[in-house]
């Protein structure tokens, strides 16, 4: 497969040598649903919206083959985000097989799209392997975070958080970090509103920075080789993403393994048409995002952060 790569790739714009992880495991495989959504909202780094084809919908067929491959290489559990995946047709019945092997997570805007389908939903609780939901609440305060999700929409979210839990389903949830913010506080203001729900208020709470909407270009410092080794362990090295887990994208009606979950606007990312060959491939840490890693440790996952304080991030 040709790669979409410039001579950046290896160097940086002053000609020093790119900071790169080279990958040493599967733990985690996530599948990007496709950037269609029930919301349009104006921070959204996939850029997601109604009707939106930027990335496709994933099918089962689609999904089936690379769920199998995964399996085989011994991940630990597979991750789904969007767009808003309850949005696509066929994203039930690959929650349904992905079950029949390891523990999923979904990250939803938990509004009409999974409301519509819980009857659907409900059943996944009898699968061998269990299912957590990561749902968005921006803010501990309701009127911010239907500024950007539309009205009553906090509420919507937070009842069926409370359902999924009622069901025996695992929740956390996502939210906005703000410049300058204490991160303690903030977290503990959405306690009462856990209350409300009847989910415990000790829930994991996964923060994110700005990072910007597809095709941005920020004006952020570049990674070179000596920053990886002068700043950060090896054991924050081994904690970024693209490390221990990959995204299966869809576009042109063909799908491609990417490195991280970050980074799907740049093609040149896309490290092949199966794992085995992704995984042989070195990651040069040269998009926008990448600095989000190395400076905040940011990471999609749950359980697999960097040694920074930072909890992770993203959001559907």
């Amino acid at each position: 497969m040709t790669m979409i790569r410039d001579n950046n790739w290896l160097l940086s714009s002053k000609g020093e040598k790119r900071g790169y992880i080279q990958p040493q495991l599967l733990h985690e495989l996530w599948f990007h649903t496709g950037t269609s959504c029930n919301l349009r909202c104006p921070f959204c780094l996939e850029g997601s919206k109604p009707g939106d084809n930027r990335l496709e919908f994933i099918t089962l067929e689609d999904a089936r083959t690379f769920i199998d491959e995964a399996v085989e290489l011994g991940v630990e559990k597979f991750s789904f985000t969007g767009g808003e995946p309850f949005v696509n047709p066929h994203f039930i019945s690959i929650l349904d097989y992905a079950l029949n092997f390891k523990p999923c997570l979904v990250l939803t805007n938990a509004t009409e799209p999974l409301i519509n389908q819980f009857a659907r939903v409900i059943p996944l609780s009898d699968k061998p392997n269990a299912l957590n939901f990561r749902i968005s609440l921006d803010h501990p305060d309701p009127h911010k975070h239907d500024e950007s999700r539309g009205k009553g929409n906090f509420q919507k979210a937070l009842d069926t958080m409370g359902r999924l839990y009622r069901e025996g389903f695992g929740v956390s949830i996502a939210r906005l970090m703000l410049a300058g913010e204490d991160n303690v506080t903030v977290d503990k203001a959405y306690a009462p509103y856990f209350r409300t729900a009847g989910v415990p208020v000790d829930i994991t709470i996964i923060k994110f920075p700005e990072l910007h909407k597809p095709d941005s270009r920020p004006d952020v410092p570049e990674i070179t080789e000596s920053c990886m080794t002068t700043y950060l362990s090896t054991s924050q090295r081994d904690g970024f993403m693209c490390n221990y887990s990959k995204m299966i994208v869809k576009q042109k009606g063909k799908c491609g393994v990417y490195a991280c979950t970050l980074v799907d606007d740049d093609g040149s990312y896309n490290l092949g048409r199966t794992l085995t060959v992704a995984m042989s491939e070195r990651v040069m840490l040269k998009h926008h995002r990448c600095y989000s890693c190395f400076a905040y440790g940011a990471s999609c996952s749950e359980g697999n952060c960097k040694e920074s304080g930072e909890e992770g991030l993203i959001s559907a």
